[in-house]
């Protein structure tokens, strides 16, 4: 009986176990969405292809994180380094936010998600800004999951412009230095009506933020893998979860 006993305990243990009954879930998940172009390599395949296997993954992945529970989704879309690119690629890349509300819009409308978009306007094409401006307006009273795309976006930047609207604040003499805190800095970044993100995933075994999000990620946890974007798929969003549901986030204090 208590060899039974401890065999039911360890198996009440395993990481199997866990990920099934974990309940514990991030309200904003944030994701790199990385190595979609390696994936493509790996195939024999040119890189778009892989850029367009990757934005069918966002497809799964957001119903899956709907359907779990989580309230935020960012997704890394186009940094500000990524125009460094060849310019084939760079166009095809800012097709697809154009391909992707046309195919599925509709869907996200009917399943309730708000579509956002985290970013600087400045060199995207008009056609791509239309499309996710009208994405964006015609899911603003949703109430489900915020679909938060981070296009054209770069952390340093946001911070530095950050500063620059506190900086003409203090200057105009509507605020003194002494008055600037850590609250002042967020409340002048792109993204200051979410909170901060609890997970941050990056796909396609790189170890780095590449620029993401730096200011709100000073304390989420940090979840790597090697599986590249395009193959990214639930079952891998659920591991990430989990292994979030079993971390005990102490913000530099005792547990």
């Amino acid at each position: 009986m208590i060899k039974f006993f401890q065999s039911w305990l360890d198996k009440k243990k395993s990481p199997s176990t866990v990920q099934e009954t974990s309940d514990i879930i991030p309200k904003h998940v944030a994701i790199i969405m990385d190595g979609n172009g390696r994936w493509a390599r790996k195939l024999g395949l040119p890189r778009v292809v892989g850029h367009r296997n990757g934005m069918m993954a966002i497809k799964r992945v957001t119903i899956a994180a709907d359907e779990m529970g989580i309230s935020i989704l960012t997704l890394y879309a186009f940094s500000t380094e990524n125009w460094k690119r060849p310019k084939d690629e760079v166009d095809y890349l800012m097709s697809l936010p154009q391909e992707f509300l046309a195919l599925e819009l509709e869907e996200l409308i009917q399943k309730n998600v708000q579509v956002r978009m985290m970013g600087h306007t400045e060199g995207v094409p008009s056609s791509t800004l239309e499309a996710l401006r009208e994405a964006i307006v015609k899911t603003k009273n949703n109430t489900g999951l915020i679909l938060n795309f981070a296009f054209n976006y770069g952390g340093r930047h946001e911070i530095v412009e950050s500063v620059k609207k506190v900086a003409a604040l203090v200057q105009s003499g509507e605020m003194s230095i002494d008055d600037i805190t850590e609250d002042t800095i967020q409340s002048h970044l792109i993204s200051n009506d979410l909170p901060d993100p609890d997970l941050l995933i990056r796909t396609g075994k790189e170890l780095r933020l590449s620029n993401f999000m730096l200011w709100q990620t000073a304390y989420s946890e940090l979840w790597f893998t090697d599986i590249y974007w395009p193959a990214f798929k639930e079952e891998h969003l659920r591991e990430a979860v989990a292994s979030y549901g079993q971390r005990t986030r102490r913000y530099g204090g005792l547990s």
